[in-house]
């Protein structure tokens, strides 16, 4: 740590005091920050980390004012047309917050990143949460606050920073506190983060509809926004809120976002989506490769996919590839039993040997087989916290060198 940083790290860590210490009845009941917190009750890591580039000044106590989620949320592919927001605004009863909003897959799970004032956005989420100053300084001092249920589930390092993103050099953020969120949104960060994790600017939209029923405010913003944003009723008992026939979009961003770009679909039942045509056109195409015969994935797979099958046959491990355990590459649809998209919807990921490789197992997939699909840009699901050993997703595009220039 530098010397800056030292200082920066001491300076916060007394005005994380001062705050608990001053906040006011606003506060009076929060729980104690705890890095070993029981079930329900917010945390947060041992100790803050300050990001020199990515701190604001701390959102000092809760204002007074309403405490609820909001019923609607509003994602973009671009920034929001400011006249289109304003608009919305002036809807009777209506209450927004504009914020930015992107779409990493994270160990195969596409999670809602959403950067904003968090002064402003404690108010969307449960009281014992909004009045949880810790996490809230934490999040203008650069750290990450992340959905609790994703507590277990995502593997940081050793020092607690979470990858944004499958790729061993994706953006890293401290995880600094464990709130529930907004429904829809899985982690916040300050606007600092944006240009870092490569989001888009003003994107999204929170919308509190007050005494007015949500789905008429949806229709309302739904005709005013076009098929420029997708407009989401939030179901606050499920906190799903996706329902057949609404149109989505998710801004994917990290190493690979060119092969997804901005993926558009629509909701289908039983947890199946349809991807606009034209992005299937474009994105998706089906192809012979070696070992596992005729598959179906995004184009910028196959090059990649097939120098690694060529090398495990260079190596003799032809045996160690069950095609009749191959589970597929492109499916689209959803994790099963949640609203959350996979790499696999994107096709960027496949899963070999399933049989004998499930989910929560050490899994029995040959380690060399490992080794040569993680040189050719393959992450492994066998090393996340959640373990899925059959599970190997494209992080990064490596071309083939000739076979000369791997002698030299």
């Amino acid at each position: 740590m530098t010397g800056v940083r030292r200082a920066l790290a001491v300076a916060m860590t007394a005005l994380l005091g001062l705050c608990a210490a001053c906040s006011g009845d606003a506060n009076s009941a929060d729980p104690k920050p705890s890095s070993n917190a029981s079930p329900g009750v917010p945390g947060t890591t041992a100790a803050a980390t300050i990001e020199e580039t990515h701190s604001i000044p701390a959102p000092g106590p809760r204002q007074p004012g309403i405490l609820a989620p909001a019923d609607i949320l509003v994602q973009g592919a671009t920034a929001l047309d400011p006249a289109t927001v304003a608009a919305v605004g002036k809807l009777k009863h209506v209450t927004t917050m504009q914020f930015s909003l992107s779409n990493p897959v994270i160990e195969n799970e596409e999670l809602s990143v959403a950067a904003v004032d968090p002064g402003a956005y404690r108010s969307f989420t449960p009281p014992k949460y909004a009045n949880f100053q810790d996490a809230w300084d934490r999040v203008a001092g650069g750290e990450l606050a992340l959905k609790e249920r994703l507590k277990d589930r995502l593997t940081t390092d050793a020092d607690g920073y979470l990858r944004l993103g499958g790729a061993t050099d994706a953006p890293a953020v401290h995880v600094g506190a464990y709130v529930q969120q907004q429904p829809l949104i899985d982690a916040v960060v300050n606007p600092t983060w944006v240009e870092t994790l490569g989001m888009t600017a003003d994107n999204a939209l929170l919308i509190r509809t007050g005494s007015v029923a949500p789905a008429k405010v949806a229709k309302q913003v739904r005709e005013l926004f076009g098929d420029t944003a997708s407009v989401t009723l939030v179901d606050k008992a499920t906190r799903i809120g996706l329902q057949p026939g609404q149109k989505q979009i998710a801004v994917v961003t990290g190493t690979v976002a060119e092969a997804v770009g901005v993926f558009r679909y629509t909701v289908l039942s039983g947890g199946r989506i349809a991807p606009d045509a034209a992005w299937v056109r474009e994105h998706i195409a089906t192809e012979v490769v070696p070992l596992l015969g005729t598959v179906t994935c995004n184009k910028v797979v196959f090059t990649p996919l097939r120098a690694a099958l060529e090398d495990i046959h260079r190596q003799g491990l032809d045996d160690k590839i069950h095609p009749d355990q191959f589970a597929g590459c492109y499916y689209p649809r959803f994790i099963a039993g949640s609203s959350t998209l996979s790499n696999h919807a994107f096709g960027l990921a496949l899963d070999i040997n399933a049989v004998e490789n499930q989910r929560g197992t050490v899994g029995l997939i040959d380690r060399g087989v490992v080794q040569i699909f993680q040189k050719w840009g393959f992450t492994w699901g066998g090393d996340w916290r959640y373990t899925d050993p059959m599970h190997f997703e494209l992080n990064s595009i490596r071309a083939p060198q000739p076979e000369s220039a791997k002698t030299k």
